[in-house]
């Protein structure tokens, strides 16, 4: 039976800790958005991050902004497919302390391993919820590594953002893996049933 939890970022681990796979995230704070050429600039050209990401939640994005006037002004916010970016997360949990990370299709076994180690979970939000998510946005807050923009490092404030399925936990769990197991257990007997057996 799944939980529901409204939380507040950044994250604390027993609040991660406190996550089971199947629950139910909302939350507020901050949160900041993250793509593949930031993760690049970070972890392969050797660039801190110029902010602390401890603690907090990022979610898979490169979003559509426009800046008026010197300030940030959101146009849409979707998300992204993770596992191109599975790579950067071990480093964004063992290195920067980041307790979660949001996007779709999920991450791979070393990413599961990571979550299980420092405590964090991977936060399924559902595709072609853009407009959902972007209206769930407060503000866009600050803009790091402009010069990578629409790739940059966003901080966003949201309220009440989600809902968000618990689909790897710190737990060791890993509901893509679970479903795709089940799927292949079932297989034989739709064969069956459909005479292609």
């Amino acid at each position: 039976m799944s939980t529901t939890h409204h939380l507040t970022s950044p994250f604390s681990e027993a609040d991660i800790r406190a996550l089971h796979a199947g629950d139910v995230v909302y939350f507020d704070g901050p949160l900041f958005g993250i793509r593949d050429l930031t993760q690049i600039y970070i972890f392969d050209q050797g660039h801190t991050p110029p902010v602390s990401l401890e603690g907090m939640p990022c979610i898979h994005t490169a979003p559509s902004l426009r800046n008026v006037d010197g300030k940030w002004e959101k146009i849409c916010v979707g998300t992204t497919t993770s596992t191109r970016m599975d790579r950067f997360t071990p480093g964004l949990i063992g290195t920067y302390g980041v307790r979660a990370i949001i996007g779709k299709g999920g991450l791979y076994q070393g990413s599961l391993d990571a979550m299980r180690m420092y405590g964090a979970v991977y936060l399924a939000i559902v595709g072609g919820a853009a407009a959902l998510e972007t209206e769930q946005i407060e503000e866009v807050e600050a803009v790091y590594f402009e010069h990578l923009h629409p790739e940059a490092l966003y901080r966003f404030r949201v309220k009440n953002f989600g809902p968000l399925t618990v689909a790897m936990d710190s737990h060791g769990r890993h509901l893509y893996d679970e479903v795709a197991e089940e799927a292949k257990r079932r297989l034989p007997d739709i064969y069956a049933k459909l005479g292609v057996a």
